[in-house]
């Protein structure tokens, strides 16, 4: 049986040596354009150059997609599928060795950290380099807070939302809030969260008719 390339091993969660030289040409190259993503100078034209530039760099964008930069990946964005109007904040760093998924409508706060990559807890093997990867699955109306991060293998579920300097170190479900290190769910949303924002402020009545569906 023919063993698999390294350039494979990044996505089958087996052991692997990330200083191979092809991968590391391949892995240059991605960060070349994720530098020049990041010196394009701030203007109404440098955000489209910007949003066109992440056609280039990402695995998939969908439509309305933007990042601020600093913007830092390993693989500059490669192995990231997003969906429409994800919005990042300045410093988002992915660790993007082998795939993450955003669903449309997300966002991230600020120093915001998305993990895939990890390594053996042997001493022997992590003296010699050895890595493996782990898939995360990010949903749709999810808001990633300020400074979290999320580690490898971890899933967050539809409309949730993961509290500023939360460690999401295991799966997170739909439609709840969840905070802290280790991430850990605080309530779930509902109903109510339509009507009220900021703990007792009313939504005007005018936008709940116009945004929040039946």
């Amino acid at each position: 049986m023919k063993k698999d390339s390294v350039f494979d091993q990044l996505h089958t969660k087996e052991l692997y040596l990330p200083d191979a030289k092809d991968l590391m040409i391949k892995q240059f190259k991605c960060i070349k354009k994720m530098q020049k993503f990041n010196r394009i100078k701030s203007s109404l034209f440098g955000v489209l150059r910007r949003t066109h530039m992440m056609k280039k760099m990402f695995g998939s964008v969908g439509k309305n997609c933007y990042i601020e930069p600093p913007f830092y990946a390993n693989f500059g964005g490669k192995n990231v599928f997003l969906g429409d109007n994800v919005y990042a904040n300045f410093g988002l760093t992915l660790v993007d060795d082998t795939y993450i998924y955003v669903g449309s409508n997300t966002m991230f706060a600020p120093n915001v950290v998305v993990a895939t990559a990890s390594h053996p807890i042997s001493p022997q093997l992590r003296g010699a380099n050895f890595q493996y990867n782990l898939p995360v699955h990010i949903g749709s109306r999810v808001w990633i807070g300020a400074g979290a991060i999320i580690l490898p293998g971890v899933t967050i579920g539809d409309n949730t939302i993961i509290g500023a300097g939360s460690v999401v170190t295991k799966d997170i479900p739909a439609n709840v809030v969840a905070v802290g290190n280790p991430c850990k769910i605080l309530r779930e949303i509902t109903e109510e969260d339509d009507k009220i924002y900021n703990r007792t402020c009313e939504i005007p009545k005018e936008i709940i008719d116009k945004y929040i569906k039946k």
